[in-house]
């Protein structure tokens, strides 16, 4: 099964300083019809505007991963953590029992970013804060995950639920195939150019979710970014 989620048909607001369009509708925003996904909660394309931001703020049982696409987003949380992170970086937050953290953009362009929130296997556990860098080109030769709750996912950072994320960077042209194992599903989303994913073109900013379906292959009508989180249906 497939289900088109065209970037014009997301549910969304716009604060002035903060866009924001929801692959999954949530708490009351975003397409009602776009449901969850296996632990996949929110999936927002954001747009931060220059000098803004959430102040600190307080979160609890979910694991949040902030992949960046453009500009630079700097996080402060209750751990002691601070850091900025750049387009091509990758942050993954476990709240757990608790932590409050701030997201700022201090630059002077916009930052674009995709917040993803993932339901944890266990509720009550240590918080936790990473980031790590992993550079476009790199994901030239195919899919990378990026940040894995399965164990055998070397070099991918740890979180606690079920699913992974990947990337790839796709060439005009070129295209790639991931199989699918029974009772899993993909949500796939286009950063930059139109792909075409099982026949079906996906535009830029679109996503795409697939289950039920052995392979998908997705080929680039131009360059491109591909996001994937791959969870249970």
């Amino acid at each position: 099964m497939i289900e088109h989620r065209p970037y014009h048909a997301l549910g969304g607001s716009d604060s002035g300083w903060l866009k924001a369009r929801l692959h999954i509708a949530f708490s009351g925003m975003g397409n009602p019809i776009h449901g969850p996904i296996g632990a996949l909660r929110v999936w927002n394309d954001d747009e931060f505007a220059p000098q803004s931001g959430f102040p600190m703020h307080r979160h609890q049982d979910v694991d949040i991963l902030t992949y960046v696409r453009r500009g630079a987003i700097t996080h402060e949380d209750s751990l002691g953590n601070k850091h900025t992170i750049q387009a091509g970086d990758v942050q993954a937050m476990r709240a757990g029992s608790g932590i409050s953290h701030s997201e700022f953009n201090a630059g002077d362009e916009p930052t674009w970013l995709y917040q993803i929130w993932l339901e944890p296997r266990k509720r009550g556990a240590a918080p936790s804060w990473q980031t790590r860098h992993f550079p476009r080109h790199e994901r030239d030769a195919g899919l990378v995950v990026l940040a894995s709750g399965h164990p055998d996912d070397e070099g991918a950072m740890p979180i606690d639920a079920d699913a992974r994320l990947l990337a790839a960077t796709l060439r005009k042209g070129k295209h790639l195939s991931y199989r699918l194992a029974p009772g899993r599903a993909m949500y796939i989303v286009t950063t930059s150019a139109a792909v075409e994913a099982n026949g079906l073109i996906l535009q830029t900013r679109d996503g795409l979710l697939v289950h039920d379906e052995d392979t998908v292959t997705i080929t680039a009508h131009d360059d491109t970014e591909i996001v994937i989180i791959e969870t249970h249906q």
